[in-house]
């Protein structure tokens, strides 16, 4: 009994913290805040702000994959973390909007 109950404990933590995580703006994160990322531990948190400060803020989630190391896979495993200048990675990509006809 007392096994199961430090279970559940652990999991209602978890999924606690897991509600109340922030994205993650990586064009002003610093690399303590990087190293929230699934996959990224300090050297990578390192590179991604080298790569920011050489190149300019990223114009999207995508483009974190131009950073060497980090690949589709960091991006998918942290999908719901991520964000640029307020715009979090979306789902699937938006459908282009038609104006409306005269």
């Amino acid at each position: 009994m007392k096994l199961s109950s430090i279970a559940l404990a652990f999991v209602l933590a978890f999924f606690s913290i897991m509600a109340f995580a922030q994205a993650i703006d990586i064009n002003t994160a610093s690399m303590e805040q990087l190293q929230q990322i699934k996959g990224v531990g300090p050297k990578k948190a390192a590179d991604i702000v080298k790569y920011r400060e050489a190149h300019g803020p990223f114009a999207s989630v995508e483009d974190l994959t131009k950073v060497p190391g980090v690949g589709p896979k960091t991006l998918a495993d942290n999908k719901d973390l991520l964000m640029v200048g307020g715009t979090a990675m979306p789902e699937t990509p938006a459908l282009p909007v038609t104006p409306p006809q005269q």
